[in-house]
């Protein structure tokens, strides 16, 4: 079979012969349909990622941890982890049985793929039990799972969304979708502070942080109160790190802020994920959440790997 075939790691998947997978006891073969290509990957195939060892356990490999395909007898599912060195992005592969889920009738699959990124979103109500109502600060909402937060916060009753991102024009269409207010981080560190605080009006009640950060630690110490009192919580979602991993934290920055800081996977439970996960299809089938896509066949997988920057679309593959 064709597969996007990783040598090294750190190194670019090659489109080339890979052999097919069989399938072993409890386990079923997965016709590849499309596989979501998200930094997430990249971070596996260089080794960073905290499961790049459970992930890629040999070389060569095939990338990618989940997609949308169809089993033997046609039924088109999402799945994921894939058995090492079978990934997603190949045109088989094999998972354990049970490690897929159906996708609902008519959902396009480059869209069902698309579905997962959609669920960060939510993890304003799961990590942080957003109420309707509330302000929620977008940190990073120019990329591809930004603009779904923007349009997930919106749906879910936001009061109020304020919205980052470094690209003036792509904040410009941010606002389109649905943010109240935008902010540039491409500034100084003071004109960022200011920006923040003119921005927040009576409190940023959740902040879903793709950036964490330079960007998010600006915004920490506008949070820090000029004296004595009860700060208004501020409950920061810790999703992404496209502006560094790390960050220098004053102690001020939460002893007095009111300043709660959850990871993105807090609050979910198989339950949680299969009743949010039918309300984002909803949504989806309803065409009130619409995604922005771009498709690119697997055999162009080195050229679509090697890509820099946001277009605000989801690359997605088809094998």
């Amino acid at each position: 079979m064709k597969a996007a075939v990783l040598h090294e790691l750190g190194g670019v998947p090659r489109y080339e012969d890979f052999p097919d997978p069989v399938a072993g006891e409890g386990e079923v073969i997965i016709d590849v349909r499309a596989v979501a290509l998200e930094n997430v990957d990249k971070m596996v195939a260089v080794g960073t990622h905290y499961a790049s060892q459970s992930l890629i356990t040999s070389l060569p490999a095939i990338p990618g941890f989940d997609g949308v395909g169809a089993l033997p007898d046609g039924t088109i599912v999402g799945f994921g982890l894939p058995r090492p060195p079978y990934g997603a992005l190949a045109a088989r592969t094999v998972v354990r049985d049970g490690a897929f889920a159906p996708i609902p009738a008519g959902l396009d699959p480059a869209a069902a793929v698309v579905l997962g990124t959609a669920m960060t979103g939510m993890s304003i109500t799961t990590a942080a039990g957003f109420v309707p109502g509330e302000t929620v600060l977008v940190q990073g909402a120019t990329g591809v799972a930004g603009r779904l937060a923007v349009k997930v916060a919106r749906l879910l009753g936001a009061g109020r969304i304020v919205a980052t991102g470094r690209d003036d024009a792509k904040l410009e269409q941010v606002r389109a979708l649905g943010a109240d207010t935008v902010i540039s981080t491409a500034v100084p560190d003071e004109d960022l502070a200011r920006a923040y605080r003119d921005a927040r009006g009576d409190g940023y009640d959740v902040v879903a942080d793709f950036l964490w950060g330079r960007p998010t630690q600006v915004l920490l110490g506008t949070l820090i109160p000029d004296g004595f009192g009860f700060a208004k919580p501020t409950r920061l979602i810790q999703i992404g790190e496209s502006a560094g991993a790390t960050l220098t934290l004053p102690a001020a920055s939460l002893r007095t802020s009111g300043v709660e800081i959850y990871g993105a996977a807090r609050g979910f439970d198989p339950d949680t994920m299969a009743r949010l996960y039918a309300q984002v299809v909803g949504w989806a089938q309803s065409g009130e959440l619409a995604f922005d896509l771009e498709t690119v066949p697997l055999s162009d997988i080195a050229a679509a790997w090697q890509r820099t920057g946001s277009t605000g679309r989801r690359l997605v593959v088809i094998p």
